[in-house]
């Protein structure tokens, strides 16, 4: 029997609660498939690193290198100051193991009700292809007081390494930088992944997002990059959107839309947009993929600490998450098993979290998507 060893990160807040029904239900369809889930569980977490002050140690990562995937909850603590436990740990797993494909499927389930008027599931069916450790995100910036100052800031990514030798005038006032890198493997790697993906699901047309009439530089250099790789795809359209107008045109057409590739920026901002005409974050899955290494999966909304212990969070985004990790494994039967169990649950009607306009508990959702797999 082929058996997969699984990262598990329960996180924060509702993370261990929505983690433990994607684990119920993984371990139903592995039951069902033919194969077996080993789950190897880490504590990292904000009361981890509040009792240890260890957030990520390097001896978990070249554990971690030996698994064939992470399934984390979710991260986030009012405990913490804002983005320790994102760069500690999230960001930290993302760019370790070169995750540079953020996958967000914007699919509206039948039995969800749209915010979008008389949009329906054959309206809403896109995929966005999101770069995942470039950009502004790289996390590098500073403040620069009054006055004269030096800075060295060093950016260390598996495609290469740049230093930026900082000589600062601010004259009159304080003044903050961040800094955005896009290089060319990099932003070629995404955009021929979004083709080839398209290519796969036989569409006929890719979106490319970027602002390159006011941030000409870093995003003139994506279109230059999106044009090259395009030309290798002969049959499929291409088009530019700004982001702007990408969030205007998701609201009033987005059946228009098949397959988008989007820097990481932009791409964090329209799939949380994508996630409400979806029915909302609690149905909103996402991976963070290496093609060739170690992948991660994890529903795209928050922690919600004061739903902490309630037992009233939606878990389909975590179950959903679950079924793309099979379908990244290469258990494509187990995939398609579990998000049409997701699938006939919603249809259904009769079990809802307070999100979706119901009473059922947490588990009780995972119990339900347990039962119709059984009927499959």
């Amino acid at each position: 029997m082929v058996s997969y060893k699984i990262a598990l990160i329960p996180g924060d807040g509702i993370g261990p609660e929505i983690i433990a029904e994607g684990q119920k239900v993984i371990d139903a369809a592995s039951d069902i498939c033919g194969f077996k889930i080993n789950w190897v569980k880490y504590p990292f977490s904000a009361d981890h690193y509040l009792e240890t002050k260890e957030l990520l140690p390097m001896d978990s990562l070249k554990e971690i290198e030996r698994m064939d995937s992470i399934y984390l909850g979710a991260l986030g603590d009012p405990r913490m100051k804002p983005g320790v436990l994102e760069k500690g740990i999230l960001l930290a797993l993302r760019f370790y193991f070169d995750q540079f494909v953020n996958l967000r499927p914007v699919k509206l389930l039948e039995g969800v009700e749209c915010p979008l008027k008389n949009k329906k599931p054959k309206d809403i069916d896109f995929t966005v292809v999101r770069e995942n450790t470039e950009d502004f995100y790289v996390g590098v910036g500073s403040h620069a007081k009054e006055g004269h100052s030096k800075e060295t800031l060093e950016i260390k990514r598996s495609l290469y390494e740049v230093k930026f030798d900082l000589d600062i005038e601010a004259d009159r006032d304080e003044v903050a930088y961040q800094i955005g890198i896009l290089s060319r493997k990099g932003s070629e790697r995404i955009i021929r992944y979004a083709f080839e993906l398209a290519k796969k699901k036989n569409l006929s047309r890719v979106t490319s997002v970027d602002k390159a009439n006011v941030l000409s530089d870093i995003y003139g250099f994506w279109r230059e990059i999106f044009s090259e790789v395009s030309k290798d795809y002969p049959g499929i359209d291409t088009e530019y959107n700004f982001v702007d107008a990408i969030t205007m045109w998701f609201i009033r057409k987005p059946e228009w839309y098949q397959m988008i590739v989007s820097p990481n920026m932009f791409g964090d901002i329209i799939t949380d947009l994508g996630a409400m005409i979806q029915g909302g974050l609690g149905l909103a899955p996402g991976g963070n993929i290496n093609p060739d290494g170690i992948s991660m999966f994890e529903p795209i909304h928050g922690s919600a600490p004061k739903y902490k212990g309630m037992n009233s969070a939606n878990p389909i985004a975590t179950i959903w998450s679950g079924s793309m990790m099979l379908e990244e494994l290469g258990e494509e039967k187990a995939a398609r098993f579990v998000l049409k169990a997701i699938e006939e649950v919603l249809k259904e009607g009769k079990v809802r979290t307070r999100d979706l306009g119901g009473s059922s508990k947490t588990h009780e959702v995972g119990d339900a998507v347990v039962e119709k797999l059984k009927d499959m």
